[in-house]
């Protein structure tokens, strides 16, 4: 028991060092926003909300640095990494909602909500985007392009250096797209960097002020929905800028892995992986079905139809959840259909949300291999792969078992949040439609999510939207490690 407690106070410490390194580090970028101050000198006023919640930050951060000064080891195990990615989420949600609280432009629980619809990459929100300050404008878009990346990734494994496998493992990614992580984080950035860059420069060319560039791109591309206009995307009433958003999507929602094959110009594996393809099919499939039954009840002439489904559907899959019209008075058919794509999701280790299409290809070949086994003649054994990035995976048992706790567990949460939502009394469908927009990381909403949603609503969702962006196992296992410990020390 002693060598046991012993292993604990060690694992908690390396936890507490870890987040202390984190938290410090993101003080830093809860200061980025007041560099607007220079392009707009009367947001001067609320640079303090931001200069506070950073010094919090930091404050927090080192007394935990301080306090694990012996304990920072440069292997960090999955087991350690699942739980420090709860702990720092967890952290980097909090302080991210003071400026919210600061500033007095929402209360506890809805502060708490945009941060994690922010950090998440939903876009679901309960401000008026009207009336709030630039500088918090530019703080949503920052949580939603670092949320994206996986920040703590970025700067956890810059520390920590090549060994910190756990850490990448514990936030859903799979991708080794380099000999290490350190490597692999190095990469991610500069892609990330680079077609954010793109999508100003291209926004900007559109038409686009530079504030806006600045935050749409960051968002489009991080596929998290978040706008500096009430009406989003569709207010600009651009085509160029919604063809450049739906670009910015689609790259946004390809994983990373995919992107790698690109830039070293291995076209060949790029062909081989299943999610470019499958995504183009999906889209295909759905688009006129959502235009079959919205011509002439929702848009009047056929290039509106197309010009709308074709951005509604993108918006959907890929889990941005920018839109370019009202949901108000569109038929049941296409509204299913809608909630369909944001439940398949988008690419594994992208930025997107819901089950991913690897895992439904995985699914669809797992159905394959059945009917297969039971005609093909005795004896024969068939073996199955899948392309991921630059690497070939057969599907074995422990992929099966994983793909399939995966969709139990999402349709299981899923079907609660839908039960609570019906239960204050909104109809099924927009119940539905939510809640798959919230466990998915979408941002697209019929109304429920708004200032005046009841604190029921705003924690089931904020639940949610936690849950499926740290895919629902490293949250579990983080638990039940951080209850097995705890259980054993008393």
């Amino acid at each position: 028991m002693g060598d046991y407690r012993s292993l604990i106070k060690h694992r908690y410490l390396r936890v507490l060092g870890y987040s202390g390194i984190i938290f410090m580090a993101f003080s830093f970028i809860l200061l980025i926003p007041v560099l607007f101050c220079f392009f707009f000198p009367e947001e001067w006023k609320n640079s303090t909300y931001f200069f506070e919640s950073a010094l919090i930050s930091f404050m927090v951060g080192l007394m935990f640095r301080i306090f694990s000064r012996s304990e920072v080891n440069p292997v960090l195990t999955v087991q350690d990494g699942v739980i420090t990615v709860l702990m720092i989420w967890s952290g980097n949600i909090i302080f991210s909602s003071l400026p919210f609280i600061f500033s007095k432009t929402l209360n506890f629980t809805q502060a708490v909500f945009e941060a994690t619809s922010g950090w998440t990459t939903t876009g679901l929100t309960v401000v008026d985007v009207t009336k709030i300050s630039k500088l918090l404008l530019v703080w949503r878009s920052l949580m939603q392009y670092f949320g994206g990346a996986g920040f703590a990734i970025i700067v956890c494994s810059s520390i920590i250096g090549p060994m910190g496998l756990g850490f990448y493992r514990a936030e859903g990614r799979t991708d080794d797209l380099l000999p290490n992580v350190k490597k692999t984080a190095k990469m991610i950035m500069i892609i990330y960097v680079t077609y954010a860059i793109a999508g100003i420069v291209a926004y900007k060319l559109a038409g686009m002020s530079f504030f806006d560039a600045f935050n749409h791109s960051l968002t489009a591309l991080a596929t998290g929905g978040f706008s500096t206009k009430a009406g989003s995307i569709g207010e600009f009433g651009n085509l160029r800028i919604e063809c450049i958003t739906m670009i910015l999507m689609i790259l946004g929602t390809t994983g990373f892995g995919v992107h790698f094959t690109i830039w070293k110009g291995n076209f060949r594996a790029f062909i081989r992986n299943p999610e470019p393809w499958l995504f183009f099919t999906i889209i295909s499939i759905f688009t006129p079905l959502i235009m079959l039954k919205t011509s002439g009840v929702v848009f009047k002439s056929p290039p509106e139809n197309v010009r709308h489904s074709l951005f509604q559907a993108i918006s959907a899959l890929t889990g941005t959840g920018f839109s370019t019209v009202s949901f108000n008075n569109w038929p049941a058919f296409p509204m299913m259909l809608l909630i369909l794509l944001m439940i398949f999701g988008g690419g594994m280790d992208s930025t997107s949300g819901g089950l991913k299409l690897f895992r439904i290809f995985v699914f669809l070949r797992i159905i394959i291999m059945e009917v297969e086994s039971f005609i093909l003649p005795k004896g024969i054994v068939k073996s199955y792969s899948v392309w991921k990035g630059e690497s070939r995976r057969f599907i074995d048992s422990s992929m099966v078992m994983e793909v399939l706790l995966i969709f139990s567990l999402y349709f299981i949460t899923y079907i609660v949040g839908v039960l609570v939502l019906l239960g204050y009394g909104y109809g099924t469908l927009d119940s539905m439609f939510e809640y798959a927009s919230a466990l998915s990381t979408v941002g697209l909403s019929v109304g429920i999510t708004s200032p005046d949603a009841p604190t029921g609503v705003l924690w089931v969702e904020t639940i949610g939207m936690f849950l499926g962006r740290l895919e629902f196992l490293a949250v579990l296992y983080a638990l039940a490690k951080i209850f097995r410990d705890v259980k054993k020390v008393l």
